[in-house]
């Protein structure tokens, strides 16, 4: 199986939050397809340490990510976020760094970016987005 796409880290949250019947069919139909990005890890493990009960957040983190593939941040994921980021700041719109380095690896990649922020995502050109949150159409 190859990876097919690259969960955000809002979708990941969404997910250990509340594991809403069409989020776990959809995670469950694409297992061995998705994977999330070292970025996405450095986010989560922020919120392990901001969390009330770190103990718990982090049981949790590290059984999601058990079940997905992780996919270092490289210098062509890089190149992609520096050239999504130059171009979004020209148009005036920009999207939050983390977004343009997740973006960036998403692109760089080839991979669809799952995300229930499509409305950041779909700025960026040549990126494919979905989201989870909803049934599929």
């Amino acid at each position: 199986m190859s990876v097919e796409y690259l969960l955000d880290t809002n979708i990941v949250i969404f997910a250990l939050r509340n594991r809403t019947p069409v989020l776990r069919e959809r995670m469950h139909r694409v297992s061995g397809f998705a994977a999330v990005s070292t970025i996405t890890v450095a986010e989560l493990h922020e919120g392990v340490w901001r969390s009330a009960d770190p103990t718990q957040a982090r049981a949790a983190v590290d059984g999601l990510l058990a079940l997905v593939d992780v996919l270092d941040f490289d210098q062509a994921a890089a190149a992609h976020a520096g050239g999504i980021r130059a171009a979004l700041r020209t148009a005036g719109t920009p999207i939050g760094p983390f977004d343009t380095l997740l973006a960036g690896h998403a692109r760089s990649a080839g991979l669809t970016m799952v995300t229930n922020n499509v409305r950041e995502f779909a700025r960026v050109d040549g990126l494919r987005v979905e989201d989870w949150s909803e049934p599929a159409t």
